[in-house]
């Protein structure tokens, strides 16, 4: 088995994303390697992976380095341990597993790390699920932009919001949400949405797990304000600029984990 490490530069990584699912429909393994660096990962039998050029030209000039190395027969299994459960809360309030652990009794999302799109597990989702456990009356409408595989929108629905819509530029986002939130038995909407170009869903809350130049670009397009909304993606050091960047919206809460950021605006 070959794995297959492509390195981007964090402020492209969402574009590479996009082109390297082209090459690779199935999914490929996001790797944290850094403040400025994201790792997709690529597994394959020889003759099954995309060619290094190919790879190279999606990747663009959001591309640092391409290595591919040889692991052994039981990296599945290996995989699997590496995934373990996340508890959010304290006491837990909210726990985050893969299909293959046993459930527990309090409310759970279930999500397949293999999947491209978000486990959940990244500090800037825990973020955003901390923000929400904290808010005072958790209901109401909600719209997930930038949902992935429907983590938040779910854990949204566990914790009593509704109805849940979720908003994602990728077609395959789009589809790993509907298909896990009818795994984790909640109502969920999904919908293909170009931040760039529709115009931006309305709801009580909203939360927008995105990078730093599109959550500047919604402040600049949203033209109806929510009562709340939870902002992340965000290294720590642009948690300022985002905080202030939505007029008619004020800083109430900010939470921070390993560099990362998330800041709950509510309107002024």
């Amino acid at each position: 088995m070959i794995r297959l490490a492509v390195r981007v530069a964090r402020e492209h990584a969402e574009l590479a994303l996009a082109e390297l699912l082209v090459l690779a429909p199935a999914g490929v393994e996001e790797v944290d390697v850094g403040e400025e660096i994201v790792e997709y990962v690529l597994y394959g039998a020889e003759g099954e992976l995309p060619d290094l050029g190919d790879v190279r030209a999606a990747a663009g000039e959001a591309l640092i380095e391409v290595s591919s190395t040889v692991v052994g027969d039981d990296w599945a299994s290996r995989w699997r341990e590496f995934h373990q459960p996340l508890e959010i809360g304290s006491p837990p309030a909210l726990r985050l597993r893969a299909p293959w652990h046993e459930a527990s009794e309090g409310p759970e999302v279930i999500i397949d790390p293999g999947q491209a799109f978000g486990t959940g597990m990244h500090p800037t989702t825990r973020l955003c699920v901390e923000l929400l456990l904290h808010e005072p009356a958790p209901a109401g409408a909600l719209v997930d932009l930038g949902c992935g595989s429907g983590v938040l929108g779910i854990a949204a629905a566990k914790l009593g919001y509704g109805p849940i819509e979720g908003y994602d530029h990728e077609t395959e986002s789009v589809a790993a949400t509907l298909e896990n939130a009818a795994v984790n038995g909640v109502s969920m909407g999904a919908h293909l949405w170009d931040l760039r170009r529709d115009p931006v869903p309305v709801a009580p809350t909203i939360t927008a797990n995105l990078l730093r130049p599109l959550l500047l670009l919604l402040a600049q397009r949203m033209e109806t304000l929510p009562d709340t909304l939870i902002a992340s993606g965000l290294l720590e050091h642009e948690a300022d600029e985002i905080a202030v960047a939505f007029d008619g919206l004020v800083e109430a809460d900010r939470r921070v984990l390993d560099g990362w950021a998330a800041v709950l605006l509510r309107r002024g």
